[in-house]
């Protein structure tokens, strides 16, 4: 399905999607005259920029917990050091995933890698993140990988590979 993405913030910088490629930027009215009028439309009150690269994945997901939202009373919302006993596969996994939450909610699309731990490896496969030295610049024919920050720098959208992976409410 062909997405244009069109940022309100400036509406000359908009992106137009096709599966997981940019097929089109520009000004949005020129996107939609060249590309039809079947195409749908996201808005987002933001700037439209290239997603943002992660240089400390490997660190934040091989040496961290990411603790669980329910165990927020006892261990905090922060990632924190893991102990020399290490946890199971399934806690790796499970806390590698909360943790690209994280970077996903703050419009990151790539990451350093490589990975050595298979549950850690297996979740950044998964969500689709690239895994490379920097994010992709947006091009046509390049990898649909984006942000949509607001006006303080937050980030209000990210798009991995075409696909919409964080919207803040």
């Amino acid at each position: 399905m062909l997405t244009i993405h069109r940022p309100l913030a400036d509406p000359d910088r908009s992106v137009a999607v096709e599966g997981d490629r940019i097929v089109g930027l520009g000004p949005y009215e020129e996107l939609r005259a060249a590309l039809g009028a079947g195409a749908r439309l996201r808005e987002w009150a933001g700037t439209l920029v290239p997603g943002r690269y992660e240089p400390d994945a490997v660190r934040l997901l091989e040496t961290l917990y990411w603790p669980d939202p329910r165990e927020a009373g006892e261990l905090g919302t922060q990632p924190l050091p893991v102990g020399p006993d290490g946890m199971s596969d399934t806690r790796w996994g499970a806390s590698a995933r909360r943790g690209l939450q994280r970077m996903l909610a703050r419009g990151v699309t790539s990451v350093a890698g490589p990975f050595d731990r298979p549950p850690v490896r297996t979740a950044v496969q998964r969500s689709g993140v690239l895994v490379g030295p920097g994010a992709p610049a947006l091009a046509p024919g390049a990898r649909a990988d984006f942000a949509v920050l607001a006006a303080d720098g937050s980030c209000l959208a990210t798009v991995v590979g075409g696909r919409l992976v964080h919207r803040r409410a």
